[in-house]
């Protein structure tokens, strides 16, 4: 089968591979439909995260079931099906306690930019469709994989609510469906942080009421400028980087809340600063598994419709100019087609 591959730094090919099999009972095959370029992938490509050895990329999904080991029963051939980034089995007490992406069990998939898909831990990971889904939805759908779902726990981490003001600091494909998010459990007010007109567009059309360009802590000043000087109640870090948390963090009133989903890097709190803020910090890898029921159903129902982030789509053999694209800030995120 043809799957994509990282040997370096800006070096993204797809190659013959074996296709893979049922290791453990545990385990589903799914034929993929559609897979995307993270913009967690780009930490690699940029070389911000060591590549040591080449080795396949990808962790979002959607696809067909082919195949499920003697344990699984919850989804079974011909089904197609939705699955997280982290696997999971659905029993643990972190996933009883809703953190699916904490299960101890968990792989973390890293495969997933090829034709076909093993899925570990199947059985609690893997959600499927009532039928197969229509062609349009299959961005939307594709997005629940990870995006969605991480914006989604970035503005519950964060304790957005009814008639709430909340900020979103990035506008990538996290950050803007934490903007969906944000709209759909209540806030009042939405601030998008964005400096790329394309993207403040999507932001707008997604349910912010208010664009702030300005970023660090002229950015801070604007928040707080639109919030009587207070700051929000929520504020969504989607980004990861030293500024976006500093960002993040002054742009919260005193009892607010953070939710940080951005992969960190380079990222260092002062306690002295945290503690005297009042302000709530919570994140990490979104349980995107706790979602998935719901979120599936909100796009079958044509509520939300988040695929709208891909604004590029490729065949798999073109992946490389996905990852560039992407790079470049040419593309927010390039769906592929095996």
């Amino acid at each position: 089968m043809r799957a994509t591959m990282i040997h370096a730094p800006g070096d993204i090919r797809v190659e013959d591979v074996p296709e893979p099999k049922i290791i453990k009972p545990t385990d589903a095959i799914i034929r993929t439909v559609a897979t995307c370029v993270c913009g967690s992938d780009l930490w690699a490509y940029r070389g911000l995260d060591p590549v040591a050895d080449s080795h396949p990329m990808g962790h979002e999904y959607v696809g067909v079931v082919e195949e499920v080991g003697s344990e699984v029963t919850s989804v079974r051939p011909g089904q197609f099906v939705v699955g997280s980034f982290a696997t999971s089995d659905n029993t643990c007490p972190n996933c009883l306690a809703g953190y699916q992406s904490s299960c101890v069990h968990r792989e973390v998939m890293s495969t997933c930019q090829a034709e076909y898909v093993r899925i570990p831990n199947a059985e609690g990971t893997l959600v499927s469709t009532a039928e197969l889904p229509g062609e349009q939805l299959l961005p939307s759908l594709l997005t629940l994989s990870d995006v969605m779902g991480t914006g989604w726990y970035a503005a519950k981490a964060a304790e957005v609510g009814p008639g709430s003001t909340a900020v979103v600091v990035g506008d990538g494909a996290v950050g803007l469906c934490g903007v969906i998010a944000t709209k759909e459990l209540g806030a009042a007010r939405i601030i998008a942080m964005s400096r790329h007109e394309n993207r403040q567009k999507l932001a707008l059309e997604f349910g912010a009421t208010d664009i702030v360009t300005e970023r660090g802590e002229e950015g801070v000043a604007q928040v707080r400028e639109l919030t009587g000087g207070v700051g929000a109640d929520s504020v969504l870090e989607c980004v990861g980087t030293a500024q976006s948390m500093q960002q993040a963090l002054k742009a919260t009133r005193p009892g607010g809340n953070v939710g940080f989903v951005g992969v960190p890097h380079d990222v260092a709190i002062d306690g002295q600063e945290l503690f005297f803020s009042h302000v709530g910090l919570r994140g990490g890898p979104a349980p995107v598994r706790a979602y998935l029921p719901d979120l599936i159903d909100r796009v079958l129902t044509g509520r939300i419709n988040p695929g709208k982030v891909f604004d590029l789509t490729l065949p798999l053999e073109q992946v490389a100019e996905g990852y560039k694209a992407m790079d470049e800030r040419r593309a927010i995120k390039a769906l592929l087609t095996p």
